[in-house]
């Protein structure tokens, strides 16, 4: 009983570190902006509370021309005081990359997003008659 009490009492103090630290959060995401932009990528970044209705600041990661295919990218605390790099839309179950090597979480994030643009290219061509 014991064990359950202290995973749901980390579970809280996750979610409370990761609401206080809007600041922290922001700090990692520009520090992948840099990391990411010498890769060709485009980002926007929905940092401010006031202007965008969300409890938490994401980064929008997406190629020139093809805005239907990107990922969106927020920052969560990590137990042992860590943070790290999450697919927003999945919370915890998106993990990417700890947030500590920018440069290692945007090769990752590099990698998927390439999987996934060359994925939808070859759908589409599937789709015209033009592949196997």
């Amino acid at each position: 009983m014991g064990e359950v009490l202290s995973a749901r009492a980390e579970r809280l103090l996750l979610r409370w570190r990761t609401r206080m630290g809007r600041e922290t959060a922001m700090e990692h995401l520009d520090a992948l902006v840099m990391a990411l932009r010498p890769k060709g990528w485009r980002f926007v970044g929905y940092y401010r509370s006031e202007e965008f209705l969300v409890p938490l600041p994401l980064l929008w990661i997406y190629a020139n021309g093809v805005e239907d295919i990107g990922l969106v990218v927020s920052v969560l605390a990590t137990p042992g005081g860590t943070w790290a790099y999450h697919e927003a839309p999945r919370g915890r179950r998106g993990y990417l990359y700890p947030c500590g090597d920018p440069t290692a979480a945007a090769a990752v994030i590099d990698d998927l997003l390439r999987h996934r643009m060359y994925t939808a290219a070859w759908r589409g061509r599937r789709q015209a008659g033009l592949g196997r």
